[in-house]
């Protein structure tokens, strides 16, 4: 009879104890539902493909606010100086879009890949990224072609 009754007591224990577990799992979740992203990137990354040394290079991110109430871009941030981001500091209404226009000065010959962030509501963020191949021009002019000087002293 007490192992009956033994067994009968854990049983009720355990059922009560998940039954709890579940009503917190609930209360849970509708407390504190979780953090939507509100900020989708239409290209997060762009290729500026080779591109000669010394030329700055631009291009227009776009970004738009998906969410239901205003969206603030806090700070748009480069991982170098050589990538200058610039940015409207008003707020994205919902369903509205904005520019990020990011620069490169390509001043030093190499493969290049760069990151941006954006911070925005906050402490969200995303990241751009640009890269490319940045190729040295020859040194001075074009060499000079002999064949026309030949055909120059040449007359008809």
């Amino acid at each position: 009879m007490r192992k009956i009754a033994l067994l009968i007591f854990i049983l009720f224990a355990v059922t009560t104890t998940n039954a709890q577990s579940d009503v917190h799992k609930q209360n849970a979740g509708s407390v504190s539902a979780p953090i939507t992203d509100v900020l989708k990137l239409k290209e997060p990354e762009f290729d500026f493909g080779k591109i000669p040394q010394g030329k700055p290079v631009y291009h227009n991110f776009e970004i738009v606010n998906i969410g239901k109430t205003a969206l603030a871009l806090d700070n748009v941030q480069a991982s170098c100086g050589c990538t200058t981001p610039e940015w409207n500091k008003e707020p994205i209404a919902p369903g509205a879009t904005a520019t990020i226009k990011v620069g490169y000065n390509a001043a030093v010959e190499n493969v290049f890949e760069k990151y941006i962030t954006i911070t925005y509501n906050g402490n969200q963020t995303k990241q751009l990224i640009i890269k490319g191949n940045v190729w040295k021009a020859p040194a001075g002019s074009a060499p000079a072609n002999a064949s026309i000087d030949l055909l120059k002293k040449q007359t008809f």
